[in-house]
This record gives C-alpha cells, sequence and structure tokens, in this order.
C-alpha cells in the first residue's frame, strides 16, 4: 500500500504520521499540488491519501478527486480538534485519528456534492442575503422542510445511506433532521457557505444531493 500525507497548512503533525511522506500545502489544498501527487498514489493498487487538516481541506481534495475520476484512491482524515466532518464519519482527531488513518479500513461512503460541483464534508448553512432571515422553500427529496421564511438552512452528510440530510432554524429552535438523497432550495436570494468557505455571490437556488460514486473513507 502507498500511503502519503497531505499537510494542508501549518498544523502540528502527530507522532503516528511523522515517519509518513508528506506533501506540504496551503489550508485549501493547491490543486496542482494533488496531481502530483496522484501518479505516485497511482503506482500502487490500494493508493491511500491522508489529509492533516480541516473540514474544507478535506472537502477540497474530495472535490478534486471527484472532477479527476479519482474516487479509487483511499482517504483518511485527520483533523487536530473536533470538526463537523469529524462528527459525521467518527474519525476521531490528532494521534488517534492518525492512527486509524494509517491501520484502518477503507469503506464505501456516500459522497455529497452541491450544483457547483463542489463536496460537502461537514455542514452547509444557508442565509439571507448579509445574514439576514432565509425566505423560500426547500425539500429533502418529496418531504417539504420548510415555505416561508427561517433563521437558516443547515445540510449535512451522513455516514450512511441516503447521504444527506437538513434541518432548519426558525428563531432559536432547531427542527429535527429531515433525511434524503438530496435536499433542495428554492428562493429569492441566498449566501452559502460550505465547510466554513462562504461563497460571496447570491443565488436563486442551491441543490446538496448524493453523487452516483462514493468515497473511500478510512476508518
Amino acid at each position: 500500500m502507498s500511503t502519503h500525507v497531505l499537510r494542508c497548512g501549518d498544523i502540528p503533525v502527530p507522532i503516528a504520521l511523522a515517519s509518513l511522506p508528506t506533501t506540504q500545502t496551503g489550508p485549501l489544498p493547491d490543486v496542482t499540488v494533488i496531481d502530483e501527487l496522484l501518479p505516485v498514489l497511482a503506482a500502487d493498487s490500494l493508493p491511500r491519501l491522508i489529509v492533516l487538516g480541516s473540514d474544507a481541506g478535506l472537502a477540497a481534495v474530495l472535490t478534486h478527486l471527484m472532477r479527476t475520476e479519482r474516487l479509487h484512491v483511499e482517504v483518511g482524515f485527520v483533523p487536530v480538534e473536533t470538526t463537523y466532518a469529524s462528527r459525521v464519519y467518527q474519525t476521531a482527531t490528532g494521534n488517534a485519528a492518525a492512527k486509524i488513518a494509517i491501520d484502518g479500513r477503507a469503506i464505501e461512503t456516500p459522497l455529497i456534492r452541491d450544483d457547483t460541483g463542489t463536496v460537502l464534508v461537514g455542514r452547509a448553512s444557508i442565509t439571507g442575503i448579509d445574514g439576514a432571515a432565509l425566505e423560500g422553500e426547500a425539500y429533502v427529496d418529496d418531504t417539504l422542510l420548510f415555505s416561508g421564511t427561517v433563521a437558516t438552512m443547515l445540510i449535512s452528510p451522513t455516514m450512511t445511506m441516503p447521504g444527506v440530510r437538513a434541518r432548519v432554524r426558525k428563531g432559536f429552535r432547531k427542527r429535527s433532521w429531515v433525511s434524503g438523497r438530496a435536499a433542495q432550495l428554492g428562493t429569492p436570494g441566498a449566501i452559502v457557505t460550505r465547510d466554513g468557505i462562504t461563497t460571496e455571490r447570491r443565488v436563486p437556488r442551491s441543490t446538496f444531493y448524493r453523487f452516483e460514486q462514493p468515497w473511500l473513507l478510512v476508518r
């Protein structure tokens, strides 16, 4: 097995990863750096890439693997602290997560992307413009999530089928999660934040859904 570490940003390297070949990149990985690693990993029949970084770093790697049709690469995730993705995928953190990423087994896991072709691994939140209330109508598969105005719409992957779940906040109340294959929103205008990265562009709709292929999560 060929195992390589992608260190995303200036974060501590757990002891368990210290002896493995490591490539440095920014907090949001440069796709050219990922492309340079892929031929090295391709030399092995069981390539494994360990992403040491944040939810956004993991999402960027999976987005590139999806777009370049390389989802056969096993991916381990090592966050330095608890994140939304570490909770979803039960990866642990720090050195404990590193040991899992090295010794664990890869399992097929639903891959969630949105209509911009970006993968979601932890949490997306959708609000109105400038943080205002969100107006519109949203469904999870055929189930109405809300119609009217809410504070925020939240979307998260699930580790098992059907793959995605969503809920809304209205005032101080959080409604129950609704699970399905896709979560769809239509709105006069909204701002989307994916894994901590906020897009500036106002959107009239947003859809998060399970991609046709899974990714290989090491657990």
